[in-house]
């Protein structure tokens, strides 16, 4: 991805942020030359990767396949420096744009919509062999279970959430003609470099051209502490 593309898509979340009357924690405003001020005290946020993240899965092409989210709270279960065993994150997915499906290892989340659209969640049980399998999938779905056929698109409207669990493959699309969507996410912690099967497989964090300044910087670009 271009830099000046990375810069619109944090500009445009955080408008549509501010319009669902949501806030983000002080450390999502840093700018480049502030994080360049900052020592070990803020080396939660380094270390866990608290932040601005965005991703076109390595594919290019973001307005289509891609996603915009915030970390705004995660644990380290490989580090007893962090004990918090939750995380939390705010996501951004535009109408017209899809992120891809996928599973995760041990990882099990609440996904909120928080104002906007409708998301549509399409979902799947895995066979066993990290492929897509045939068989009725259970929802679990603000107090409600109940099953669905594999591959349906579990619809959420502000307000309606859904829990995923390990191995419950799903994916991430808005319901055409209802506008972007405010996502949250509450789960148990977040490793974003060892906890994803992505199905067909995809990259995770895109290459980047710099075209222009950062305006943020992305939760895998902190300068170490002084």
């Amino acid at each position: 991805m271009k830099r000046s593309e990375i810069n619109r898509c944090i500009k445009e979340m955080e408008e549509l942020v501010r319009k669902n009357g949501f806030w983000l924690p002080p450390f999502c405003n840093f700018t480049p030359e502030e994080w360049k001020t900052k020592g070990h005290e803020y080396d939660e946020i380094r270390d866990n990767m608290l932040g601005w993240d965005i991703t076109d899965y390595g594919l290019g092409n973001w307005e289509k396949v891609g996603f915009a989210l915030i970390t705004l709270r995660n644990g380290n279960q490989n580090n007893p420096k962090y004990s918090k065993v939750y995380a939390e994150k705010l996501l951004m997915l535009k109408e017209g744009q899809h992120s891809p499906m996928h599973f995760h290892w041990k990882k099990s989340e609440d996904i909120i919509n928080r104002g906007g659209g409708t998301l549509i969640i399409h979902v799947y049980n895995d066979d066993g062999k990290e492929q897509l399998a045939d068989t009725d999938v259970l929802v679990n779905a603000d107090g409600r279970s109940y099953l669905v056929p594999a591959g349906t698109g579990v619809e959420l409207k502000p307000g309606e959430s859904i829990t995923l669990w390990p191995h419950q493959f799903h994916d991430f699309d808005v319901k055409p003609g209802t506008g972007d969507v405010l996502i949250g996410e509450v789960s148990m912690c977040n490793d974003d470099n060892t906890d994803n099967c992505f199905q067909p497989p995809v990259g995770r964090f895109p290459k980047i051209e710099e075209d222009e300044a950062p305006y943020r910087l992305l939760c895998n670009e902190y300068p170490a502490a002084g």
